[in-house]
């Protein structure tokens, strides 16, 4: 298990390594200065030169990297031009609101297409079988943000149960910051969970036609217990892959719905900072999300090793 895991650890640092090479190369080649989109036209050469110097542009590319290396790893994501305070401060000010609205969207995705996907599986060719896959099928399709309109116009506008938008902060309380999030996350939750009963429903086909399966049966056990003891633990696999994925995709990837409701949260900053060419934000907060991907990733295939002993026997 140990060797397991080092080998997993050993890849996650490769990438992200090569990320951040990437990650820094892609902003470089933009076109543009960013002193002059930040300073505006009328910018002075003296001025621009100025600015250029203070984000440390006039230094060889290499130099940069490694100093931006540096300070990533001592901690220090540099200080962004357009706000004015250093980069931390913005991410932790923004990831309050993007990591819950991740966990409460993964939670409710998570609730509803397992035991969506087993019900399906369970009733493979009959009416419920059909009627589930259809809805999942639509979810699919639909957007999630037309999701968010739809939620907003339901709850917020005409039942006025829950806020249209915007974020109270955690220190107005803990109810009221939840409440600003249920819609968001119900948006973001339906067509992950869509996905997800579709993938759950096809690994427990799988599983189910199984010689195990079949004995379990001849033997008399509950159906219930079979579907849920035996076959569910053996389709996991790629139920806890999609999991991984949908919450990196959550965390990183909430920009529109961010907007729709106007939560200041990490999307929403990382589309901010492209718009004002704040290099140094876009770099910190992308290198920021990509390891959290790679922790995503490692503990998935922890999970792997705890739901399915062989990997751990070939570890």
């Amino acid at each position: 298990m140990i060797a397991f895991l080092a080998k997993r650890i050993g890849i996650g640092a490769i990438t992200l390594i090569v990320a951040s090479i990437v990650v820094f190369a892609v902003l470089e080649i933009l076109p543009g200065d960013p002193a002059l989109l930040m300073l505006g036209m009328n910018a002075t050469p003296e001025a621009l030169a100025a600015m250029r110097e203070q984000m440390g542009l006039n230094e060889p590319v290499p130099v940069r990297y490694l100093g931006w290396i540096a300070g990533l790893l001592a901690g220090d994501f540099g200080r962004s031009f357009t706000y004015s305070s250093p980069v931390i401060d913005l991410i932790l000010e923004r990831v309050v609101v993007s990591l819950p609205l991740a966990l409460i969207a993964l939670t409710l995705s998570t609730a509803i297409a397992i035991p969506v996907g087993i019900f399906s599986a369970a009733r493979r060719g009959r009416a419920g079988d059909t009627v589930s896959m259809g809805v999942a099928q639509l979810g699919v399709a639909v957007p999630n943000f037309w999701f968010a309109l739809l939620l907003v116009y339901v709850f917020a506008v005409w039942l006025r149960l829950l806020p249209a938008g915007g974020f109270p902060g955690w220190g107005a309380g803990v109810w009221p910051g939840l409440k600003a999030l249920i819609l968001p996350a119900v948006a973001l939750a339906l067509p992950q969970a869509a996905i997800l009963a579709r993938v759950t429903r096809s690994a427990m086909l799988e599983v189910l036609g199984e010689d195990y399966i079949r004995t379990a049966r001849a033997k008399g056990m509950p159906r219930r217990y079979v579907l849920w003891r035996h076959a569910l633990r053996n389709a996991m696999i790629p139920v806890l892959t999609i999991m991984g994925l949908q919450f990196s995709f959550l965390l990183a990837g909430t920009i529109i719905i961010e907007n729709v409701f106007y939560l200041p949260g990490l999307g929403r900053l990382v589309f901010q900072a492209i718009t004002q060419r704040d290099l140094i934000v876009v770099e910190g907060v992308v290198m920021l999300l990509v390891a959290s991907v790679v922790v995503v990733n490692l503990i998935v295939d922890i999970l792997y090793a705890v739901v399915d002993p062989r990997l751990r026997i070939r570890a």
